[in-house]
C-alpha cells in the first residue's frame, strides 16, 4: 500500500484551479504535478496544459516572472522520457529512480544549459533547445 503522506499535497484539478497550498508547491511538487499530467494526456497535450495552468498560477500569486518556458518544456520532456522506460511504476518508484529531476533543477539543467542561455529574457519567454552538447 503506497503511502499517501509521501506524496505531495497537489492535485491536477487544485492546479489547474491555482487553489493549491502555493507554499507547499515545491520543486518536487512541480515535477509531481508535470508526472500527474504525463500519466494523463500524451507529451505535447500534457505540456500545453501543464504551461498554462502554471503561467495562470504564477500570475494568481503576482510572479509572473518566475514562469520560464524553456524549463517548464524541459522538465516536460525530461520526465516524459524517464518515464515511458517505466510506464507501470508508481510515484514512489519514479521519484526514487529519478533522484537527480527532484534534488533541484539546478544540476539537471546544468548538464544541457549554459546559465547565459537560461538568464535570458528569449528562453523566459520561448522555449529553447539545450546548447550543451556534450550532455
Amino acid at each position: 500500500m503506497m503511502n499517501v503522506a509521501l506524496l505531495p499535497a497537489v492535485s491536477i484539478e487544485t492546479f489547474e484551479n491555482a487553489t493549491l497550498d502555493h507554499e507547499a508547491f515545491d520543486h518536487e511538487a512541480h515535477v509531481y504535478t508535470a508526472w500527474l499530467y504525463l500519466q494523463k494526456w500524451p507529451l505535447n497535450e500534457a505540456t500545453q496544459r501543464f504551461c498554462g495552468a502554471i503561467r495562470r498560477l504564477t500570475i494568481k500569486l503576482g510572479a509572473e516572472m518566475k514562469y520560464h518556458e524553456t524549463i517548464t518544456c524541459f522538465f516536460m520532456q525530461l520526465i516524459n522520457e524517464r518515464r515511458m522506460a517505466s510506464l507501470e511504476s508508481p510515484w514512489l518508484e519514479f521519484r526514487e529512480g529519478n533522484a537527480d529531476l527532484i534534488g533541484g533543477a539546478g544540476g539537471t539543467l546544468g548538464r544541457y544549459y549554459s546559465k547565459e542561455l537560461l538568464a535570458s529574457e528569449l528562453a523566459r519567454q520561448h522555449y529553447l533547445l539545450p546548447d550543451k552538447l556534450d550532455s
